[in-house]
């Protein structure tokens, strides 16, 4: 009984290792896209109800949208260059979804990717995936005072919505 367990649990392992390392190679290729300019291969890694959250306050993007925002800079040869440091990547129980967190190196210097993906036809596609730029603790003070006109005047505008 003893063995047959440690069999479960080197399969199940295995499955999630697998599905890691899928998860992965598709976030890297997502990113690897962005940095070459590939428009269609980029958004092939997005579902169809695919949502992206930019760093600004403004940029909550259903596919399409997302897709206006970034054509001209597609078209210029030179997206962004997003590269992971570091990620984390959780399953459901069906091994059908995932969330993850990632660290970036960006030209934005160090960033925060954190999303959601599904599989859909045996690929991993992102369905959610937040940016976010990250700020040191000591440094906080000096971003508020930054961007308190900003965030001010956006939250008004969207109360009186």
């Amino acid at each position: 009984m003893k063995q047959l367990f440690s069999l479960f649990a080197l399969l199940a392992f295995s499955l999630v290792s697998a599905q890691t390392e899928a998860v992965n190679q598709t976030l890297d290729a997502w990113h690897k896209a962005a940095a070459e300019a590939q428009f269609d291969t980029y958004f092939s890694f997005m579902t169809d109800d695919g949502i992206f959250i930019g760093t600004d306050a403004t940029e909550n993007w259903n596919l399409k949208q997302f897709k206006d925002f970034s054509k001209p800079y597609f078209d210029k040869g030179k997206a962004w260059s997003f590269t992971a440091i570091q990620r984390h990547v959780f399953f459901n129980a069906a091994k059908d979804m995932a969330w993850f967190d990632e660290l970036l190196d960006t030209q934005m210097k160090l960033c925060r990717g954190s999303g959601v993906m599904r599989k859909e036809n045996g690929k991993w596609k992102i369905v959610h995936y937040v940016l976010s730029m990250t700020v040191p603790n000591d440094n906080i003070e000096a971003v508020v005072k930054l961007k308190s006109a900003f965030d001010d005047n956006y939250a008004k505008s969207l109360k009186t919505k």
